[in-house]
């Protein structure tokens, strides 16, 4: 057995190939998180002019559109600060914003996080308004407004033109831009022209200007409390780690099992459709070679993931060394990732005896797909309701899908960081190890039922075959 794995591992392992795949999802990854930011400081600054025929109202637009990149500062700091000074530290960052601006805002983020603070960068500025044309902003009406804008906005001088008027008492705005698609702009505009209609109303309604603007601009601080954080008070990054750490390892266990398995039963294929199956079939038994081809491909598997735990501690080490303490601590908290372990271990083998005796009875992918539909419909349950297992643990539908062990290995890895009950846990252990158990008996009956036939897969075929009647 342990020869026939160490085969089945080295067939892989010493493949260059084997080592590129494996390092390129997490490139991958990476670059998918590092996209946004990106593709937001590749698009260009879209540069706004205004224009205003109701009287006043231009200075008032223009600072609300200059709020927004406030407030996306403020943001871009808080997120900043809080892998290192925790949320007290980063809710200390964006109140020294609002209240004394953007630089008293970095002086703060300099103190409770030197790293972070030495290493921001101000997003980039996705708007910004600019002086209007001469023949538009003189323009004597709207209409003729219009007409003068039109060469400005298709000759890609101006990404678009805000117009100011009264209609029916009510300020209101039209939008003129560069793009029929840039939502962008509209969302600014809109937003904006939001504030400025309510800071409007607050003084029709008899409050003086300042009060209004400052009402206008209220922004209401929360602070969030539960029994079960971990300071038993105020919850904190650390408490909402725990749901994102059981989403991910839940995706990672269903991955694993998938490439793992696919990975087995295309080998079998493989070495069935070559005869080598048979060879090995007269120097071995069944079970040895079933067993050893299983754990070679376990092995895979776990080289894959500890290359990917390794490469992801260290960066979160170098990075982000508060984040990476809170994600150990939700890890050994509890013994969490030993129950891991064993989820991953039982679907595991559950799946990897399944794919294997497919493989087994199939010689081409195309037989294969004969049998891998319900299989395949199976093992999409989970990933359908994987995040409503985080959300809401305690759902009786996800409490009862977690125990069903063909489920268990993925919902009850989702569940896991939110402390499920003892009776729950055991209820699904026990059940993927009788399944797991039940999967090797049979699984060995079938690989070497299949193992023996020929020619295309057959129903009856297969029971005669696994009953010894064929």
């Amino acid at each position: 057995m342990l020869l026939i794995a160490r085969r089945e591992y080295f067939a892989y392992a010493r493949t260059v190939g084997f080592w590129l795949s494996m390092l390129a999802l997490p490139a991958l990854m990476l670059l998918g998180g590092m996209m946004p930011a990106m593709i937001k400081n590749a698009s260009p600054t879209r540069t706004v002019a205004i224009v205003d025929f109701a009287g006043g109202q231009q200075a008032a637009l223009t600072a609300a559109l200059d709020a927004r990149y406030v407030t996306a500062q403020a943001k871009a700091m808080r997120e900043a600060a809080v892998s290192e000074a925790g949320e007290p530290g980063a809710d200390a960052v964006r109140e020294a914003v609002d209240r004394d601006g953007l630089e008293a805002g970095l002086a703060a983020l300099k103190r409770v996080a030197p790293r972070a603070g030495a290493a921001y960068a101000p997003p980039k500025r996705d708007l910004r308004v600019v002086a209007a044309p001469p023949e538009v902003a003189s323009a004597p009406t709207l209409a003729a407004a219009e007409k003068a804008l039109r060469p400005h906005l298709t000759g890609g001088e101006l990404s678009a033109v805000v117009l100011l008027e009264r209609r029916d008492g009510e300020l209101k705005a039209r939008l003129w831009s560069e793009r029929v698609s840039d939502e962008a702009v509209e969302t600014a505009v809109r937003d904006a022209l939001r504030d400025v209609i309510r800071r409007d109303r607050l003084i029709a309604a008899g409050l003086d200007p300042a009060t209004a603007t400052s009402l206008a601009e209220l922004k209401p601080k929360l602070d969030v409390f539960s029994p079960k954080s971990a300071g038993g008070g105020e919850v904190s990054l650390r408490d909402r780690l725990p749901g994102v750490v059981g989403f991910v390892l839940g995706m990672l266990l269903w991955s694993s099992v998938i490439s793992g398995a696919s990975i087995l039963m295309n080998s079998v294929m493989e070495e069935k459709s070559n005869r080598v199956l048979e060879v090995l079939m007269s120097s071995a038994s069944t079970t040895e070679i079933l067993g050893g081809k299983v754990l070679g491909v376990a092995m895979i598997t776990a080289t894959v993931l500890g290359v990917w735990f390794g490469l992801g501690a260290y960066a979160l080490r170098m990075l982000l060394p508060g984040l990476a303490d809170d994600l150990g601590s939700v890890l050994l908290d509890g013994g969490l990732i030993f129950y891991l372990a064993l989820y991953l271990v039982g679907g595991y083998l559950m799946y990897a005896m399944v794919f294997a005796a497919i493989g087994a009875f199939c010689e081409t992918p195309r037989d294969a797909q004969t049998l891998l539909g319900p299989v395949m419909i199976v093992l999409s349950v989970p990933i359908i309701v994987m995040q409503m297992a985080v959300r809401t643990p305690d759902l009786p539908l996800i409490k009862t899908m977690s125990m069903v062990p063909f489920f268990a290995p993925f919902l009850m890895s989702a569940r896991a960081p939110s402390n499920p009950p003892l009776i729950e846990v055991v209820i699904a252990l026990a059940g993927m190890a009788a399944v797991g158990a039940l999967m090797v008996w049979l699984g060995g009956k079938a690989f070497r039922a299949g193992a023996l036939s020929s020619g295309k897969f057959d129903w009856r075929g297969v029971f005669a075959l696994m009953t010894g009647r064929g």
